[in-house]
């Protein structure tokens, strides 16, 4: 039988859809609505976590099977997500709305409670929100000094302290960024994880750099073969803010760190204590596994 006629139908089909105002062709995009979630290798909880992504966080749809979404950040790094955690977005929608000024604020602190009055001592809070996480800000003239009145992924309206938030989105220096990385030491490592909740390795460098602007590639030997990064050629040349790589050799790179000068470098590890720690280029264990070094471009 001959596909000629299907295959016309159905471009008459995109073509009267694409007139359709607010019709796109582009993939369905997703917003995620628990504080983190897990991206998993495969559609199922007790296959491995590839990477996580926080409340607010936009994704794109890559593909479905039974209650499960592959989908991508801004990261371009895909994994399987629940779909009960995310809310799909209008083809013209965007959470936050706005991210011009005053229209959003950005979580600040490690963690910070969002209540549904403003009050923190009649209710539990609504959730717990994690560094980073950008909230809608309603402008609704019901605001004070103290408390910010936003609405969350799902529409519900809540209230978060204004001490939580930053309001100024604008990118960090490079010496502001060194100052917030050491205010995540002691942070659990966690595999995958991407949040203050727990970060590992290259997690935490990539949060890091977002906050200068920049959207790192996910993996640690992704990030060493990033185009946006130059190659540091000796060890004697590095500056605070460059980023250093490790593994046993340059093609089998599995770990990463922040420079932070004096021979010094700021990263997270499940070795000895799994946290975000300061550690040393001339510790024998170190030193022996750096192989690369890079610098923003």
């Amino acid at each position: 039988m001959s596909t000629a006629l299907p295959r016309r139908l159905l471009a008459c089909l995109l073509f009267a859809l694409a007139a359709v105002p607010g019709w796109t062709a582009e993939p369905m995009a997703h917003v995620v609505l628990k504080p983190v979630i897990n991206f998993f290798s495969a559609p199922r909880e007790d296959s491995d976590v590839v990477t996580q992504a926080t409340l607010g966080a936009r994704l794109v749809e890559l593909d479905r099977k039974d209650g499960w979404v592959r989908v991508k950040g801004d990261d371009d790094y895909p994994g399987w997500a629940p779909l009960a955690a995310l809310r799909p977005l209008a083809a013209t929608e965007r959470y936050p709305a706005s991210l011009e000024p005053g229209k959003a604020v950005e979580v600040d602190a490690l963690a910070a409670n969002l209540y549904q009055e403003a009050d923190v001592t009649k209710h539990a809070p609504v959730l717990t929100a994690p560094f980073g996480v950008r909230l809608e800000r309603l402008n609704g003239g019901r605001d004070t000094p103290r408390w910010i009145e936003v609405r969350l992924p799902d529409r519900r309206v809540a209230w978060i302290q204004s001490g939580d938030v930053r309001t100024d989105l604008r990118p960090l220096s490079l010496e502001a960024s060194l100052a917030l990385a050491r205010r995540f030491l002691g942070i659990t490592y966690t595999w995958g994880g991407s949040s203050t909740f727990g970060y590992d390795c290259s997690g935490f460098t990539q949060a890091i750099f977002r906050r200068r602007g920049v959207i790192l590639p996910r993996d640690a030997n992704l990030q060493a073969e990033w185009s946006g990064l130059a190659a540091v050629a000796d060890r004697t040349l590095l500056q605070p803010g460059d980023l250093l790589f490790f593994g046993k050799d340059a093609a089998h790179i599995t770990h990463t760190g922040i420079y932070l000068g004096q021979g010094s470098f700021i990263h997270d590890t499940p070795k000895d204590r799994p946290v975000i720690q300061v550690s040393g280029l001339g510790e024998p264990y170190w030193s022996k596994l750096l192989v690369a070094m890079r610098r923003l471009k």
